[in-house]
């Protein structure tokens, strides 16, 4: 992107290069569905065609990212300090990060998931990426409470989506201790070193959500500064 272009869209809503970083890391995030459906499917060529679609996205992410640390100007009169928004966008990012990390770590291992876990781990994935969408809609939303100075129904608003943020990660946690349950009731019948990965993979989508949630934690401590 030229320099003037993304200096116009500081111009246009300071908050809008935010926003964009933000849906390009939610792609990334959901773009996991295809290739856990690749995964069931034992299908490891169409997981890494998913897996580069993800990098892919995630590149892009990084690559907006950057230009905002670099071009987002020093005089920009805001009620959010410029330090918060820079600290934004790190965090937005690290979701994409794990969303690459998670698909790179499977398809190199290329381990099975048991087709008795297979419903509540795609549930469980799903969910996670519930907590990354929220997160994008609550950073969709800064426009709006932007115009209203942060005061008034859209910061009730906001404040109860950061609260369903809270709901689905809390969902993300019990979900995952009921898969780890499932799975030691089936473990001996798999070889240890996948069954590891498997309580590993589990650990690494539910960051997936903390992750997301620690983005709407982000936002209420700016709002709270504001």
């Amino acid at each position: 992107m030229a320099m003037n272009n993304f200096l116009g869209l500081f111009a246009h809503s300071p908050l809008k290069p935010l926003q964009k970083h933000s849906d390009k890391v939610t792609e990334a995030c959901t773009l996991l569905v295809p290739f856990i459906d690749a995964v069931f499917e034992d299908d490891w060529e169409k997981a890494e065609e998913a897996r580069l679609r993800i990098v892919d996205m995630e590149h892009r992410a990084d690559k907006l990212k950057r230009e905002i640390r670099l071009k987002l100007p020093r005089g920009l009169f805001l009620p959010i300090d410029r330090t918060d928004l820079l600290e934004l966008v790190t965090q937005q990012d690290k979701l994409a990060n794990y969303a690459k990390d998670i698909a790179g770590r499977m398809v190199s291992r290329q381990f099975p998931i048991p087709t008795e876990l297979q419903d509540a781990f795609k549930s469980f994935v799903c969910r996670s990426i519930d907590a990354a969408l929220q997160a994008n809609k609550i950073t969709r939303e800064m426009d709006e409470l932007l115009e209203t100075g942060f005061k008034g129904r859209e910061l009730t608003l906001v404040n109860n989506m950061i609260n369903t943020l809270d709901d689905i990660e809390d969902d993300t946690d019990k979900m995952q201790i009921e898969l780890r349950r499932e799975l030691r009731k089936i473990e001996d019948r798999y070889n240890p070193i996948d069954v590891i990965s498997l309580y590993k993979t589990f650990e690494w989508i539910g960051v997936l959500a903390d992750q997301a949630q620690r983005i709407g934690s982000r936002i209420e401590l700016m709002l709270a500064r504001s």
